[in-house]
């Protein structure tokens, strides 16, 4: 996760190095069984005060990369270091991507993806 700066209530909050956003997919086939998003935040980063009006989203694209659906996550004003979110257990309609985004004060600043195979 590259580092970045952001205003809340005229406040300037930086992110620094050393957090990594993290997604995670289990399950077989189409079959999602366990879905989990979330920020890691070591040494100098864990010090930080974190993220605030943060919120995941899961999004999923079929193998043509066509978007087909979005789970978007709360609006979380809290500000925290370690933001995390589960989605549910799915079975997809299509093969493709699952993708999870992190987004700050609206803004997305970091995704990560997995292909979705047979």
């Amino acid at each position: 996760m590259q580092t970045f700066e952001y205003t809340v209530g005229g406040v300037t909050m930086k992110v620094p190095t050393g957090c990594m956003f993290t997604h995670i997919v289990r399950g077989s086939g189409r079959k999602i069984t366990y879905q989990n998003a979330g920020v890691d935040c070591a040494f100098v980063g864990a010090m930080s005060s974190g993220f605030c009006n943060w919120r995941i989203d899961f999004t999923y694209a079929d193998t043509s990369n066509r978007h087909y659906r979005t789970s978007r996550g709360k609006t979380h004003s809290e500000c925290k270091i370690d933001p995390m979110r589960n989605n549910h257990p799915q079975t997809l309609p299509r093969y493709g991507k699952a993708c999870a985004h992190l987004y700050v004060n609206g803004v997305r600043r970091v995704s990560q993806c997995h292909h979705i195979t047979k």
